[in-house]
C-alpha cells in the first residue's frame, strides 16, 4: 500500500485527528443500518447493524417499520443482504461503533461495490450498556468465533472479515487460534492500524500527547461504562482503583484484565496479542499500519519472514491511526477501505477470471481469484499493477534486513 498523504496533513496525529472529525466519510448516501440483537450463548446480548439498501432505512433505536415497508412516502426498504453476494463483515475499533468514521467508510464501499455488510457491536458499545459481568478486550477471539461462526450459518455467499484497532487485533487472534478451519468460514480477513503487540501500543499512548488527548478521550467513555457495570454487579472490581487510573495500563489492571480472565495488564496484553503467532495463520490475511501511527510504533511491526506466506504485510510511511486522508481539504477517508476492501474481494472464491486472466479446469491461483461482477473490487489492482493513488507497483513488503 503506497499511500502518501496530502501535503496540507502532514505528521501522524494530524493525519489520525482530522479524518476522523472532519474528512467526507462517503461519496455516495449516508449509510443507514437495520438493527438485531444477537442473544450471547452466556444470555448477555449484541446489537448487529446490517446495512441498508435504498435511500431512506429506519432509526437504530425504538420500533423499526416491516422489511419492505417505506418511510415518509419514500422507496421501500430491503436490507442490503444477499446469501450469494459477499458478505463484508467489520469489527470495529476501542470504543467505536457502526458510525465510526472507518466503518462508514467501508459501508460506502460495500455499497459502491454490491457487498452486503454488517457491523457486530462489541459489548456495551452499540448505546446500550450489556448485561453480563464483562465487556470486550482486544483478544476476544472467542466473540468473533461466535459472531463469524452464525454469520456463516445464515449466510451462503463468501465472507470476508475486517477488523480495525483493537477489532483487527481480535479479528487475527481468531484466525490465528483457527487455523485450517478459519477457511471453512471466512475467505480472508484483514486488520488496519491495530495494536498487534499491545505492550508496544500501551507504551506509546500512555506517553506525552498521546496520553494527554488519546488516552483522556477513550477513559472518557470507558471509565463511566466501568461504574455503570460496577452499579449492575456490585463488588465487581474496586470503585476507588478504577477511579485513580490515569492510562490504559492502569485501566485494564483494574478492569479489563480481571473481568476477562487475566492476572494482570502484563498478562493481558501478552496472551492477547496477535503479533508472536501470525505465521499460523491458513487463510489470506492482509495487515495494514501506518508507520506514523500514534499508537502503534513503527518499531514493533513485524517483517514479512516473520509472519508466513499467508499473511500480506502494508506498511505505508503515512496514514496515522486510521486516517489515511486523501485529496483537498477536507479530504476524505475511501482510500484505506478501497483498497483494503478491494484486496479481500480478491479472495473471494468461485469467481470467474478477469479480463487478461487464465483459469486452469476453471480454478484461478489463490491470489487472482476476484468475486463477480456484483462485489468485483474495481480498485485495487492486482500485485505488481500500479496502485490507484499511484507511486511503485503493489507488492509483499520485503523482509527486514
Amino acid at each position: 500500500m503506497n499511500y502518501v498523504a496530502p501535503r496540507w496533513l502532514p505528521g501522524g496525529n494530524l493525519q489520525t485527528i482530522w479524518p476522523a472529525l472532519y474528512s467526507r466519510r462517503v461519496f455516495g448516501p449516508h449509510p443507514q443500518y437495520r438493527r438485531e440483537r444477537w442473544t450471547t450463548p452466556d444470555a448477555d446480548f449484541i446489537d448487529v447493524d446490517w446495512l441498508m439498501d435504498g435511500p431512506h432505512a429506519p432509526p437504530l433505536h425504538g420500533s423499526l417499520p416491516p422489511e419492505g415497508a417505506g418511510l415518509a412516502g419514500g422507496p421501500a426498504l430491503r436490507p442490503a443482504v444477499d446469501n450469494e453476494r459477499a458478505l463484508l463483515v467489520l469489527f470495529h475499533g476501542l470504543e467505536g461503533s457502526s458510525r465510526s468514521h472507518y466503518a462508514e467508510a467501508f459501508a460506502d464501499f460495500a455499497q459502491t461495490r454490491g457487498m452486503a455488510y454488517v457491523v457486530p457491536h462489541f459489548r456495551g458499545c452499540s448505546g446500550e450498556l450489556n448485561h453480563a459481568p464483562r465487556a470486550y478486550h482486544s483478544g476476544d477471539f472467542e466473540e468473533i468465533g461466535w459472531v463469524l461462526a452464525r454469520l456463516r450459518q445464515q449466510h451462503r455467499g463468501p465472507i470476508l472479515a475486517v477488523g480495525v484497532s483493537l477489532g483487527g487485533n481480535a479479528l487475527l487472534r481468531w484466525a490465528e487460534e483457527m487455523g485450517e478451519s478459519a477457511a471453512q468460514v471466512a475467505s480472508g480477513v484483514a486488520a488496519v492500524c491495530s495494536p498487534i503487540d499491545l505492550a508496544a501500543g500501551g507504551w506509546a499512548i500512555g506517553r506525552g500527547f498521546n496520553r494527554l488527548v488519546y488516552t483522556r478521550m477513550f477513559l472518557n467513555t470507558m471509565k463511566p461504562k466501568a461504574l455503570q457495570k460496577l452499579a449492575q454487579h456490585p463488588g465487581l472490581f474496586d470503585r476507588q482503583a478504577l477511579a485513580a487510573a490515569r492510562d490504559l495500563y492502569e485501566f485494564d489492571n483494574v478492569f479489563t484484565a480481571p473481568l476477562h480472565g487475566f492476572k494482570s495488564t502484563e498478562d493481558y496484553w501478552g496472551r492477547a496479542s496477535a503479533k508472536p503467532h501470525l505465521a499460523q495463520i491458513r487463510i489470506p490475511a492482509l495487515v495494514v499500519n501506518s508507520r506514523n501511527d500514534p499508537f502503534v510504533p513503527a518499531w514493533c511491526l513485524p517483517s514479512q519472514s516473520e509472519v508466513g506466506d499467508r499473511v500480506t504485510l502494508w506498511q505505508p510511511a503515512h496514514g496515522g491511526h486510521v486516517g489515511f486522508p486523501q485529496g483537498p481539504v477536507p479530504g476524505h477517508v475511501r482510500t484505506m477501505p478501497d483498497a483494503v476492501g478491494g484486496w479481500l474481494a480478491q479472495h473471494c472464491p468461485h469467481a470467474p477470471p478477469t479480463h487478461g486472466q487464465r483459469a486452469v479446469h476453471g480454478v484461478l491461483p489463490q491470489r487472482e481469484r476476484i468475486c463477480d461482477s456484483r462485489c468485483e473490487s474495481g480498485s485495487l489492482p492486482p500485485e505488481g499493477a500500479v496502485p490507484p493513488w499511484g507511486g511503485p507497483a503493489a507488492e509483499h513488503l520485503p523482509a527486514k534486513e
